[in-house]
């Protein structure tokens, strides 16, 4: 793993709003006292006019944002996940995705990845928040590169928009020429094989999927898909790689309720039912730890992702 690029999504997300800055007036970022921990000070620094700092009050942030996207800004409202959007999701629901205004929501240290800063600063419960809520879009980037393409997607789509971003330093698995697109999941890895058992993973996880994947290519053969966008759902793609593998595993730092587990378990459960495993947290609280060991301590890693898949794929030889 020496050689390989280690970076925060949320420096991604960072370099992505200068960028956008300089393109686009109408371009502002609302912050709820955290310029430097969301990766916005730099752009606080080169735009102040177009600038807002709220302290610590996340309802205002999304009440505000409303209110400038109400008037032609496009407004990146900025917080650490659990408060944005865990403490202001009334005010999102109603003055944001109710109105259908283009406010971008950015949850920064999501997961239990945070590490250190424990069960209260551990958003865990983000996505189902978010993609419950009429008019929204989720996207979840895997690593700061396709933060850094999030983000500016999420700039030109005309509604609200929650993009979720983690703390800790995470293999960067794409490239500058690795396509992204609103709503449409990639292959990010194919065993030479026929795939026996669809793995669907979101985030960062991904690179725990695709080690493996690559792990028990000849005593299982996978295929991992890259779900950046958690709404809209790609149930084509995911229904696609379903039927082909007919067993599938589901990885994800959140909670299984409600997240991109819930979400392919509904798609399926209509379109093509097949045996499914869940790795993500399954109805627990975070606590403080290093990252690498909550990951693994809640059963997220590269094992027990193995461990998953080995046993939806028995499920469908049993059944």
């Amino acid at each position: 793993m020496s050689d390989i690029k280690m970076e925060a999504t949320r420096d991604g997300f960072g370099r992505a709003l200068l960028e956008l800055g300089e393109r686009d007036k109408r371009v502002v970022v609302c912050c709820a006292d955290l310029a430097e921990s969301t990766r916005v000070l730099a752009f606080k620094e080169k735009y102040p006019g177009r600038y807002i700092e709220l302290g610590v009050a996340e309802q205002n942030l999304a009440t505000i944002g409303s209110g400038l996207a109400n008037y032609g800004k496009i407004p990146f409202i900025c917080s650490y996940a659990a408060f944005n959007p865990g403490r202001n999701n009334e005010q999102i629901r109603t003055t944001i995705s109710l109105n259908n205004v283009p406010v971008k929501i950015a949850g920064m240290h999501a997961g239990v990845s945070v590490g250190p800063d424990g069960a209260t600063h551990q958003a865990l419960e983000d996505i189902a928040l978010m993609r419950v809520q009429p008019n929204m879009v989720v996207l979840s980037p895997c690593d700061s590169e396709e933060a850094y393409k999030a983000t500016l997607a999420a700039a030109a789509h005309p509604g609200p928009v929650y993009l979720r971003f983690a703390r800790e330093k995470t293999p960067v698995i794409t490239t500058p020429d690795t396509p992204f697109e609103i709503g449409k999941a990639w292959v990010a890895w194919e065993s030479e094989h026929s795939p026996e058992v669809a793995i669907f993973a979101t985030g960062p996880l991904l690179a725990e999927a695709l080690e493996a994947a690559k792990k028990m290519e000849h005593a299982l053969p996978a295929v991992v898909i890259n779900i950046h966008t958690i709404k809209p759902l790609d149930r084509e793609h995911i229904v696609e790689h379903a039927r082909a593998a007919g067993a599938v595993v589901v990885v994800e730092e959140h909670q299984v309720a409600g997240g991109l587990g819930g979400a392919v378990a509904e798609c399926l459960s209509e379109e093509y039912p097949v045996p499914i495993e869940f790795v993500g947290i399954k109805d627990r609280f975070g606590q403080s730890g290093e990252p690498k060991e909550l990951i693994a301590y809640y059963g997220m890693d590269a094992a027990h992702i193995e461990e998953a898949a080995k046993k939806a794929a028995g499920r469908k030889k049993s059944g």
